[in-house]
Parts: structure tokens; C-alpha cells; sequence
């Protein structure tokens, strides 16, 4: 196995952040992206402490002429992208919307964030994995890719279909050395997750911590670096057999599914 590099998208926060830390102190060179550049100086801090080299490039994953540069620029500065992380997305935890008052904006933004921009990153970092004969591309999805959630109709929908662009890439590239896989997160301890469940605190009127304790079997919500301890695992060459997966890490919450 050749000297990994990866790039994780949205890794100034919560899933992302945890992710590239992890992947730094299992060996891997990390560059992270996020749209603000003071998330990403402590990240790329604790990726240096690992004794990795790390990168930060601020990106816009709605700027999808942008994509291939943040590739480009990577592959100049640390070496061709062989783990890719689509990380990066947006949810409507702080404002859902019934489907029959569902903003059409809101929609194609979260399309163009959550479907487009892996699909482009992915299309990008692609060539290089085939000519090496070996890349790993993880795709942060959720158990929304399977199940749907109330009044957050844009999300489901685009995380369904995250598990489907897994499912071709991996069926296409199997033979290439390359696996391809989503990670889907249950409820997780996030601010994105806080925003959702003070939303059905309000609908509701369930206690913050009562929902907390009913997010999964466990009793509790999912810790983003259980979530990272997935993706690092995928990301080693133990897992080469692994590919075009959907796997959950809910706690229990979906079983059978």
C-alpha cells in the first residue's frame, strides 16, 4: 500500500473535524476543507501533532467549478488524493419544512451540496486511484439514506441518493483496487443534531435529554468519533473487500436495514 493521502470535506466541525484527526494518527497526510478558514487552524494543528502533514483550503462546496482546483491543489502540495472523505453537507435541522411548504431553494442548495459536489469530487480524484490501482472514497451518508425523517423531505432525499452514487462508483471500480462505501451516522452529538432536537423539543414538548436517551439503544446519541473510527477502518487496505456498503453506525437505532 502506497503512502495515503486524504482530503476530507467539511472538517472544521463536528464528523469532519473527528475524521481527520483520526485518519492523521493512523498515518494518513490530511488536507481538510471547510468554508471557514478559523475552523480548520486547530484542526490541521492536531494533524500536525500526529506527525502528518496537514493542509487547509478553504472550499465552497456549493462552487462546483471550484472542486477540481481544491483537488488540483492538493495533489500539488501533498501528493495525488487516494482517501476521500465527502463529508460535507447540509441538513434542515434548524428549520424542516413540511413537504407541501418545502422552499425550492433550500432544495436544489442542499442538492447541490450534498449530491453534486461528491459526485464531482469523486469524478475528480478518480483517475489517479486508477492508475495507482488503489483508493478508498467514504462517503458520510446517514440513516436517513434509508429510512426518511419528518418534515426533512430535502435531506432524506439526498442522502438516499449519496447511497446510491456510492453503490455505482463501487460497482464500476471494484476491479480497480478502489472501494467505495458510506458511513451512515444515527443520531449524532453535532450542532447540526442540537439545532434538530430543540426543534422537536418545541414540536413535541420532550424533554432535551429524554430525546438524547431515546436516539439509540445505547441510551444516548453517537459520538462523532465513533463515526471517525468507521471511516478509518475503511480507509486502510484491511478493508479491501469492503465496498459499495451503506453501513450504519446508529447504535442500534435501524437493525435490518
Amino acid at each position: 500500500m502506497q503512502k495515503r493521502i486524504a482530503l476530507v470535506t467539511g472538517a472544521g466541525r463536528g464528523i469532519g473535524r473527528s475524521i481527520a484527526i483520526q485518519l492523521a494518527k493512523d498515518g494518513v497526510d490530511v488536507a481538510v476543507t471547510s468554508r471557514t478558514e478559523s475552523e480548520l487552524d486547530e484542526v490541521v494543528s492536531q494533524i500536525q501533532a500526529a506527525g502528518v502533514r496537514g493542509l487547509k483550503l478553504v472550499g465552497d462546496m456549493e462552487n462546483h467549478e471550484s472542486l477540481r482546483g481544491l483537488v488540483a491543489a492538493v495533489s500539488a502540495e501533498l501528493g495525488n488524493i487516494n482517501v476521500l472523505v465527502n463529508n460535507a453537507g447540509i441538513g434542515s435541522s434548524s428549520a424542516p419544512q413540511p413537504f407541501i411548504d418545502f422552499d425550492d431553494e433550500f432544495w436544489h442548495k442542499t442538492m447541490s451540496i450534498n449530491v453534486t459536489a461528491p459526485y464531482l469530487l469523486s469524478k475528480a480524484v478518480l483517475p489517479s486511484m486508477v492508475e495507482a490501482n488503489w483508493g478508498r472514497i467514504i462517503n458520510i451518508a446517514s440513516i436517513n439514506s434509508k429510512v426518511s425523517a419528518l418534515h426533512g423531505a430535502a435531506y432524506a432525499v439526498s442522502k438516499h441518493a449519496l447511497g446510491g452514487l456510492t453503490k455505482s462508483v463501487a460497482l464500476e471500480h471494484a476491479q480497480d483496487g478502489i472501494t467505495v462505501n458510506a458511513v451512515c451516522p444515527g443520531v449524532t452529538a453535532t450542532k447540526m443534531n442540537d439545532d434538530r432536537i430543540y426543534y422537536d423539543v418545541d414540536r413535541t414538548g420532550t424533554s432535551f435529554e429524554d430525546i438524547e436517551t431515546g436516539a439509540s439503544l445505547l441510551g444516548r446519541r453517537i459520538l462523532p468519533d465513533e463515526i471517525a473510527d468507521m471511516a478509518v477502518y475503511l480507509a486502510r487496505d484491511e478493508a479491501r473487500a469492503v465496498t459499495g456498503q451503506l453501513i450504519n453506525v446508529c447504535g442500534g437505532r435501524l437493525m435490518g436495514v
